[in-house]
């Protein structure tokens, strides 16, 4: 399938292009959506709400080589909305669960990894180690320049090894006291 031959007849009005540029992109907007929401059902809100924004705008885009990065764009937006809606609201079932953090496993998951940095450092990272966009994507996506994206990667890298360190030293902190 033409990518950008779909996009030019979707522009022109096409809802079977439209289709099937969704349909192309469906994996990659979960991923993304999942850098920021942690429930699939917030991820399907958010990707159900992008679709129908880029369905009814999809005449205003000026290139169609750039309708994924576009589609992004939108997609970040309404998962960031959704996430501001959310993050106020406590879900039943982790009330009465006590929240701790157990030191005790040398290898931790990517996303608990990324959980102890602000929410702009875990998605910019999963973006680009995780969904492998490239820096001129992020800076398209961000609506920022690329050097920033770089200098943004950087400082979320910087402040992942400074959390890593903190726990290492935590860690002998705790076997030190208990010998």
């Amino acid at each position: 399938m033409n990518l950008i031959k779909e996009v030019k007849k979707a522009i022109k009005g096409n809802s079977s292009s439209f289709e099937k540029l969704i349909l192309a992109h469906k994996l990659m907007m979960y991923r993304v959506s999942r850098t920021i929401l942690s429930r699939d059902e917030d991820c399907a809100d958010a990707i159900q709400e992008a679709i129908m924004k880029a369905f009814l705008n999809i005449h205003t885009i000026r290139e169609p080589r750039y309708f994924k990065t576009w589609l992004i764009r939108i997609l970040l937006n309404e998962c960031h909305q959704l996430h501001r809606k959310r993050k106020n609201l406590i879900p039943i079932e982790g009330l009465g669960e006590p929240v701790s953090k157990d030191y005790g496993y040398e290898k931790v998951e990517i996303e608990q990894l990324l959980d102890v940095l602000p929410l702009e450092d875990k998605q910019i990272l999963k973006l680009f180690y995780i969904e492998d966009l490239s820096v001129h994507d992020l800076a398209l996506i961000l609506d920022i320049p690329e050097n920033t994206v770089k200098t943004k990667l950087r400082r979320a890298r910087e402040k992942m090894q400074k959390s890593l360190a903190q726990d290492k030293e935590v860690m002998t902190w705790i076997n030190g006291k208990s010998n």
